[in-house]
């Protein structure tokens, strides 16, 4: 028998009121490493119009004042207990915070990988999500199966200056990726572990697609 996961609750987020979303197509912001609640929110008036947001904090805090998805590994494995944990922690939030419209995960670095585990571990319910210098962990899910059936829409967008994550750390998500969704992989020259502008467009562009607004 699995052990049942103990949540990682989430505790703090931010959208654009206090009553919480309003029903349209939710865009679910997930900071990377060491950030906060705060970081992501600036891009959503660039992303187009009609969507929603909310903009949470990771279960983990840091000595330094942000927080985390899950310890960095150092070279190792990722810490499967936690980022379970936190899973679990950010579906306790969505289903007490969303009453059923759409929800499209973007997430920067950790919070690419926990874009990933969201449509790996509930696949009817996350249907699309994008990965900004973000990873996914190749290790099989029981749920991957499910994935080939009926592949998320991803946006998989990276640098070739980033001196964060490694290119085979890049490479097994890439490969992941077109194996288990329907993934657009942008790379973009001379980037490091950041955002610019054009990606910004393309992502703009890939959530247009999708149809939800």
């Amino acid at each position: 028998m699995t052990a049942a996961i103990t949540p990682a609750p989430i505790p703090a987020a931010v959208g654009p009121r206090d009553s919480g979303p309003d029903g349209r197509p939710l865009l679910l912001l997930l900071h990377g490493f060491g950030s906060h609640e705060r970081d992501l929110p600036g891009l959503v008036t660039r992303l187009g119009e009609g969507w929603d947001w909310l903009s949470v904090r990771a279960p983990y805090a840091l000595e330094t004042g942000g927080a985390a998805w899950f310890p960095l590994a150092n070279g190792g494995p990722v810490d499967r207990s936690a980022i379970d944990a936190a899973t679990a922690g950010l579906w306790e939030f969505v289903d007490e915070h969303t009453s059923g419209q759409p929800i499209v995960p973007i997430g920067f670095s950790q919070g690419g990988l926990m874009v990933s585990e969201l449509f790996r571990s509930r696949p009817e319910t996350v249907t699309s999500g994008a990965l900004l210098s973000g990873f996914v962990d190749p290790a099989p899910r029981d749920t991957d199966a499910a994935l080939k059936q009926a592949p998320p829409r991803v946006f998989f967008g990276r640098g070739t200056e980033d001196a964060v994550l490694s290119e085979s750390i890049f490479g097994n998500t890439e490969t992941w990726l077109r194996e288990h969704a329907d993934a657009s992989i942008k790379v973009y020259e001379g980037l490091g572990h950041a955002v610019d502008q054009q990606e910004i467009e393309d992502l703009r562009e890939f959530l247009a697609g999708l149809g939800l607004v």
